[in-house]
């Protein structure tokens, strides 16, 4: 970052920071209390309000992504006006621009800044959108997921070596509801929901959504899962991860596909349902062979005193059947699935829940859940093989990114129009994961530390967050012979990253 820049950031921050300094009060009371207002229309100055989508720009074109996409996934035969790129990214950068459906393409369309922070004479409209989604086969959307690996590739390489240790592979099933009566495809599932029924992998280490499937709404959750998994976990041998680990629920536990994954040196833990007789051998398992889980408490610097729970408070005025969970208890056996020659570790946790009416209990209850896994008991407890398996809530969190900010949703009306929409459309959140990953962590040991948090927030940051902190920003778009000025308006805390991130997306790429 120039020092000029530099020199400007510090000086809007203290202005900033004195402005709203308790100490300068003025005494102006009410504070919002405005003066008369008046609108103009500017003649010749233009702004945008995502003036962050230069940065997501710069790294498109340093990744080459337009041309990967152009290359793997010709769905015209020729471009009047527009590439297969140009409408990927168009519905991309919707999301990114704050649009959340199909519809609001119309309103970036007719926006002549944000035409010329993207540098085109026009973009398409929505019903050419949908066209070009109506216009995909299901190997077209599948070399389009492909066409996206050629760039995830290059920022992984980026990445420190310890990137490289692990890589941990998740799968999940999501109702994408929709109420359409037309829409071809949709099906009902057993809470009586119409829809479809997604299939989403994605990359633990980085938020990446890898692949996604569309499906009725009717078909279980591990319907083909296998195949993506698959290719998951070649994708991640492609990039160099020396270990590779999958996480699942009691759906993806595949057991004729259990045998191969080990022989391949895979790693997996899955949950695994409560048969009767995995739950009869729970029950005969000796007292020495379970264990008090303690569950690892969050560690912070100030720990904060609990609050009163409401909830419970009003359940227990009321005496509403209550159960509460007392204790939990881990063990262990050897079990091998019927559809399995190899035997594997089988982890019970078993739930200890009272059962109460009021203040009175009534009965003991025990709930147990199974986890299979062929991680070694050198390698893992069984402690850390159940905190393992419930690290995988956080792709609960992604899935739900992915309907808030309007990827997985169905606007088309057929499922593979609309599967190819929300492959387009999930690309935004992969872009904001790249983005992140694109910060640079060099410097003098502090600055290396705090550059690795800003990273991990940016990483970590939800959807909505990311864009009002890095995409929404005030900006005058200055056209010229040879280059595209963003002039930035206003100041925010955000603007000392955005310029590392402009520096690091500007520079060459490892080879």
């Amino acid at each position: 970052m120039k020092l000029s820049v530099l020199q400007k950031l510090s000086r809007r921050e203290r202005r900033v920071t004195n402005r709203i300094d308790k100490a300068n009060w003025s005494g102006q009371s009410p504070m919002i209390a405005p003066p008369a207002i008046q609108y103009e229309l500017a003649d010749r100055i233009q702004a945008t309000n995502a003036g962050g989508l230069g940065i997501v720009q710069q790294m498109v074109k340093q990744l080459g992504l337009t041309e990967s996409i152009n290359r793997n996934c010709p769905i015209f035969k020729m471009h009047l006006p527009y590439s297969e790129a140009d409408h990927v990214l168009n519905i991309a950068y919707n999301l990114l621009a704050g649009g959340t459906c199909l519809e609001h393409l119309e309103l970036r369309r007719k926006d002549e800044a944000f035409l010329n922070a993207l540098g085109a004479e026009r973009i398409p409209d929505p019903t050419t959108a949908g066209d070009f989604c109506r216009r995909f086969s299901n190997w077209d959307v599948f070399a389009l997921m492909e066409s996206f690996h050629e760039a995830r590739l290059k920022v992984w390489k980026q990445q420190p070596t310890s990137f490289f240790d692990l890589a941990i592979i998740e799968a999940d099933g999501t109702q994408v509801e929709t109420y359409g009566e037309h829409k071809e495809g949709i099906s009902m599932n057993y809470k009586k929901q119409w829809g479809y029924h997604p299939l989403v992998m994605t990359l633990a280490n980085t938020r990446e959504v890898l692949y996604l499937l569309n499906r009725p709404g009717n078909r279980p959750s591990h319907e083909r899962a296998f195949v993506y998994f698959d290719r998951s976990i070649d994708l991640c041998r492609r990039a160099g991860f020396r270990s590779i680990r999958m996480r699942g629920d009691t759906d993806f536990s595949q057991s004729r596909h259990l045998d191969r994954w080990h022989s391949d040196g895979v790693q997996f833990v899955f949950g695994f349902d409560a048969m009767p007789n995995l739950e009869e051998i729970a029950e005969n398992l000796p007292k020495s062979a379970w264990k008090l889980l303690q569950r690892k408490q969050r560690t912070t610097d100030k720990p904060r005193s609990r609050r009163v729970n409401t909830k419970e408070q009003v359940v227990v005025e009321n005496e509403y059947t209550n159960k509460r969970l007392e204790k939990e208890f881990v063990a262990e056996f050897d079990y091998s699935p019927g559809k399995c020659k190899h035997t594997y570790r089988m982890v019970v946790l078993r739930k200890q829940v009272a059962v109460m009416k009021g203040e009175q209990k009534l009965i003991d209850d025990s709930a147990y859940f199974f986890y299979i896994t062929n991680i070694s008991g050198s390698e893992m407890t069984v402690e850390e093989i159940v905190g393992e398996s419930n690290k995988r809530c956080d792709q609960e969190n992604i899935i739900s990114q992915g309907k808030e900010m309007g990827a997985l949703a169905a606007p088309l009306h057929t499922l593979r129009s609309n599967w190819a929409y929300m492959v387009m459309a999930t690309l935004a959140w992969n872009l904001k994961c790249w983005l992140a990953l694109s910060l640079k962590e060099s410097g003098p040991p502090k600055t290396k530390v705090k550059r690795k948090a800003e990273k991990h927030r940016l990483l970590r940051m939800d959807f909505s967050t990311f864009r009002q902190t890095m995409i929404l920003i005030p900006t005058q778009v200055i056209r010229s012979a040879r280059r595209l000025v963003y002039r930035l308006l206003a100041w925010s805390p955000s603007l000392e990253i955005l310029f590392r991130l402009h520096d690091s997306v500007s520079e060459p790429l490892l080879t």
